[in-house]
């Protein structure tokens, strides 16, 4: 029987993921292997490493570096929870297979922006400021004429895997215009998404609301800079849940103290903020602390995955 072993990197982590006792592994036809690991230096920790032919890891796990692999000579699969993956293997993982479950993170990140964008549209952050200062009658039609989410265009830049899951969701919603920034994909594609391929520069300019997706590399940090936050319409809106460094932090701290754009950020850089900055107490900006992805219950779902991997790998292996 194929041996496992689970290397989470925290002990309240792993129960999120797999239950306090594991119970999303019990149905995989694999044996577990010594306790959860949060380090691989003890004793303990190598005995575990030196049975595994298959370890789960996820957010904390530390680096698998070429010193730890030498105590692991039968893994030859990671499955992974969370996070860059290849990041794990500083050295390299010849001979090991890896499988990222890390699109099980892409649903409430793509879950949570569609909530935004649906309210954003809807006015319903100003709506609820106008409501609690005035406690008394609004009227709707005065305060927010051009508010709702009929002919409203949205900007989703870049169809990584999140973004294509927002995208997904968006199809419900014929009566909204989905653009899409992403040098890497073709007009068939865009077509089968049910998007209109456009450049950043133009997307930025016709959308009411944009929603970051992009993953953070080299080529795109700082890529919303402060010339195409300035293309943004009076009164749009701009969502990032993907990485803070993605926008330049001071463009847009100076647009949202003026108050010609709207910003609704569970992303930052630096993350957090720092106590003094303008943006925890403005009107028009709306921070939460880096909650769009997997939290609480949906952990379980990452683990859920994880667990079906190894079930699938275990059959093949039998």
């Amino acid at each position: 029987m194929i041996e496992y072993a689970v290397a989470v990197g925290s002990d309240r982590l792993t129960g999120r993921f797999f239950g306090p006792s594991f119970e999303a592994l019990a149905h995989v036809p694999a044996s577990r292997v010594g306790d959860a690991l949060t380090e691989f230096d003890s004793d303990a920790a190598r005995e575990t490493l030196g049975r595994a032919e298959v370890l789960l890891t996820g957010w904390e796990t530390p680096h698998l570096t070429a010193k730890v692999l030498r105590h692991a000579p039968r893994l030859r699969r990671v499955i992974h929870l969370g996070g860059y993956a290849p990041g794990l293997f500083p050295d390299g993982a010849a001979g090991i297979t890896l499988s990222d479950v890390g699109v099980a993170n892409s649903v409430p990140v793509a879950e949570y922006s569609l909530a935004m964008i649906l309210l954003a549209n809807k006015d319903a952050f100003r709506a609820q400021r106008l409501y609690r200062e005035r406690r008394a009658f609004i009227d709707r039609e005065a305060e927010f004429e051009v508010s709702g989410n009929y002919r409203r265009t949205v900007g989703v830049v870049s169809a990584s895997r999140t973004g294509r899951a927002l995208i997904e969701l968006l199809r419900p919603f014929p009566a909204l215009r989905v653009l899409l920034y992403d040098p890497y994909v073709t007009e068939h594609e865009a077509a089968e998404l049910g998007v209109e391929p456009v450049t950043l520069p133009e997307l930025m300019s016709r959308s009411d609301v944009v929603t970051l997706q992009t993953p953070l590399l080299p080529e795109t940090v700082g890529l919303i800079d402060a010339a195409l936050l300035a293309r943004m319409p009076d009164g749009a809106t701009l969502i990032n849940t993907a990485r803070g460094a993605i926008v330049d932090g001071d463009a847009l701290e100076r647009e949202v103290v003026g108050g010609r754009i709207n910003a609704i950020l569970d992303v930052t850089d630096p993350e957090p903020l720092p106590a003094s900055s303008p943006l925890y107490d403005l009107p028009n900006v709306l921070l939460t602390p880096h909650i769009a992805g997997s939290m609480g219950t949906e952990l379980r779902r990452m683990g859920d995955m994880a667990a079906t991997d190894l079930a699938r790998y275990a059959r093949s292996e039998s």
